[in-house]
């Protein structure tokens, strides 16, 4: 899944789609934010942050104001029809790092192997890891066989309590030793999978 198109010609862009969705998910809290400010959240520079408000006015999705930027209706709407869903999920020692961040990608288990891909996206994001666990057949396991109800039941119970958690979905959770690589690894691990 593509959000933005990298143009053929002219200076490479320093972001990626994980990015642009990272802004729109800060503004969904209804609060204005400058472009500064979005870039440092973000963990981007100001000139990438203003070609994405650009892209994303445009478009629509935010509303542009001298008191800041907030996510218009379109931009909510847009946040609502991914298969990309930010959840609260802490899986302990699954993952590497001080900070982890959940992702729920909705019905692409069936393109997980082994969770290495997911693995070296978010690694290549800037997380010390990902680990990738799937709901399929009834089960959930991280790939390629452990068997999280047998080896960790509390956190497979609270898994599948999650709103929304179906068969053939992926928890993807970047681990880092600070906020902003959890974040950028989880989404580019998924992101990954479109």
């Amino acid at each position: 899944m593509k959000i933005i198109e990298v143009p053929q010609y002219g200076p490479m862009f320093r972001f990626k789609d994980h990015h642009v969705y990272w802004t729109l998910y800060l503004l969904a809290s209804g609060k204005r934010l400058g472009r500064k400010r979005l870039a440092e959240l973000v963990g981007i520079g100001e000139g990438s942050m203003r070609r994405i408000i650009n892209t994303l006015r445009e478009w629509e999705m935010i509303d542009v104001k001298q008191t800041g930027i907030k996510i218009s209706r379109e931009g909510h709407g847009f946040l609502a029809e991914l298969p990309i869903k930010i959840i609260d999920l802490d899986v302990g020692d699954l993952v590497v790092g001080d900070h982890q961040q959940a992702v729920l990608v909705k019905g692409v288990a069936h393109k997980i192997e082994n969770g290495m891909q997911q693995r070296d996206a978010g690694i290549r994001a800037g997380s010390e890891g990902c680990t990738t666990i799937l709901y399929r057949d009834g089960k959930l396991l991280m790939p390629p066989d452990w068997d999280l109800d047998r080896e960790r039941p509390r956190l497979a119970k609270e898994i599948r309590s999650l709103e929304g958690m179906e068969d053939e979905d992926v928890i993807i959770v970047g681990g880092a030793f600070d906020p902003m690589g959890a974040v950028n690894g989880a989404l580019a691990a998924a992101f990954e999978l479109f």
